[in-house]
């Protein structure tokens, strides 16, 4: 019963990180194809998404 809290609070926090990367693919500076591409992959893939985005993403944006 305890675990379950766990499940819940990772998976908003998830859910918190989707919505950033996807507000920062939003702002980079790809190609509205290349935006669009990165959203549907995060959407289907939450948290293989967010870390391929991390990893291979645009990086105008980061430092």
């Amino acid at each position: 019963m305890l675990g379950m809290g766990y499940n819940g609070l990772f998976g908003i926090l998830v859910l918190a990180a989707d919505i950033w990367a996807i507000l920062n693919i939003f702002q980079s500076g790809a190609s509205n194809e290349k935006k669009v591409l990165w959203i549907i992959i995060v959407l289907i893939l939450p948290l293989l998404g967010l870390i391929l985005w991390f990893l291979l993403g645009p990086r105008d944006g980061r430092s």
